[in-house]
C-alpha cells in the first residue's frame, strides 16, 4: 500500500477542500525521474528546475573537462534520480509555502481509493464537528483522545516521518 499526502487549499471551505484537495504520493516518481525538467516545469517549482538545469550543465561540463566523454551525461541520471526520490517531497513544499496545508496520510492501494478514504474521514470528522481547516495535521488514524497534530517536516528535503516532530 502507498501512503499519500493530502494537501487542502488555504481558506477552503470543508465542501471546496474536499473537491480542490491534492494527494500526493509519497514515494519514487517514475514520470519525476523520466522527464525531470518538465515535471519540474509542470508543478511550477520554477527555482527547483533552475537548479536541476544549472546542476545538469555543471556535471556535463566538469565531465567533459575531466574526459569522461559519454559516461559524464550518465552522470545526469543521478540528478535525476534525486528528482524521482524527493520530486513529491518538493511537490508537497511548495504546496506549503503557498499556504497549502498537511490535512492527513492517506494509505491506500491507489489513488482513486486514496480519494475515497479521504472524503470518508471528512465526512466522519464533519460528523464529530471536527473541522479540518482548525485542527492543523492530523494522523490518518484518531486516537482516543481525537487527531493528534502532527509538525514534522522532511529534514534536509531528504526524508520526512510523519507522526515525529
Amino acid at each position: 500500500m502507498a501512503r499519500y499526502f493530502v494537501m487542502e487549499p488555504p481558506a477552503a471551505t470543508d465542501e471546496e477542500a474536499v473537491e480542490t484537495a491534492r494527494l500526493i504520493r509519497d514515494g519514487f516518481s517514475v514520470p519525476a525521474f523520466a522527464i525531470s525538467p518538465l515535471w519540474l516545469l509542470w508543478h511550477r517549482l520554477w527555482i527547483e528546475a533552475a537548479l536541476f538545469f544549472a546542476a545538469s550543465m555543471a556535471i556535463v561540463a566538469a565531465a567533459d573537462a575531466a574526459g569522461l566523454g559519454p559516461a559524464g551525461s550518465a552522470l545526469s541520471l543521478l540528478l535525476s534520480f534525486y528528482v524521482g526520490l524527493e520530486g513529491p517531497s518538493l511537490y508537497a513544499s511548495a504546496l506549503r509555502r503557498r499556504g497549502w496545508q498537511d490535512w492527513c496520510i492517506v494509505e491506500a492501494g491507489s489513488i482513486a481509493d486514496a480519494e475515497a478514504r479521504y472524503a470518508a474521514r471528512v465526512v466522519e470528522d464533519v460528523d464529530h464537528g471536527i473541522s479540518p481547516a482548525s485542527e492543523g495535521i492530523a494522523s490518518p488514524k484518531p486516537g482516543p483522545t481525537g487527531p493528534s497534530r502532527v509538525m514534522a517536516g522532511p529534514a534536509l528535503g531528504l526524508l520526512g516521518y510523519p507522526g515525529r516532530s
